[in-house]
């Protein structure tokens, strides 16, 4: 069965957001660059996906600039680059036929948010049919403030409400609702067969 590499939403909006400093995982470009490393050396598709938001003026509107890829990494001639509208990757994409097209039965996801978009392409994925290896230290999130918090306070101030779901138990509650439902929960040493800091 082919394998295809899912790189969901890395991309520069995220970093002009002031949340940005309370991501999950600062680091994710490189876990993200270590599993297109492995992927490429496999044969594997590699897939780049997008989030725009057209007509917002935010900084998830292609016509801000910032809806390209976070600096450090670079598709390949051939690697699809697609830019989706919906949370999932597939509902407002040619993703499954690309995928179709290219004989994959499985995926490995990653990326940002990784409940929002990471898990919506997951779930969407098995309901399609593809196993699913989500690769939880590849993926990136952010605290979610409660749903009647006040909508102007500092990043500081929502870290530090009680009521807030801290970014990590964000990804806990991913991985809770996934593993063996949904997809298999992979780090990137088991997918890369490479710890981080090994000598070749």
């Amino acid at each position: 069965m082919k394998n295809a590499l899912i790189v969901i939403d890395v991309q520069e909006s995220f970093r002009r957001r002031p949340l940005w400093e309370a991501v999950s995982n600062p680091d994710i470009v490189d876990q993200v660059n270590r599993l297109v490393a492995a992927a490429r050396e496999r044969g594997e598709l590699v897939v780049w996906v997008l989030h725009n938001e057209p007509g917002t003026g935010d900084v998830f509107d292609a016509a801000s600039g910032f809806v390209r890829l976070m600096d450090g990494l670079e598709p390949r001639e051939g690697e699809p680059v697609i830019v989706k509208t919906s949370l999932n990757s597939f509902t407002t994409t040619n993703l499954h036929q690309t995928l179709t097209r290219n004989g994959v039965g499985k995926l490995t996801v990653c990326g940002i948010r990784t409940e929002q978009c990471c898990e919506t392409t997951t779930r969407v994925a098995f309901d399609l049919g593809y196993e699913v290896d989500f690769v939880v230290d590849a993926t990136a999130t952010f605290p979610i403030p409660r749903r009647d918090a006040p909508a102007d306070r500092s990043v500081a101030e929502i870290v530090a409400d009680p009521s807030t779901m801290q970014a990590a138990d964000v990804v806990e509650r991913t991985v809770f609702v996934l593993d063996g439902r949904f997809a298999t929960i992979r780090t990137v040493d088991e997918v890369t067969g490479v710890p981080v800091g090994a000598v070749g």
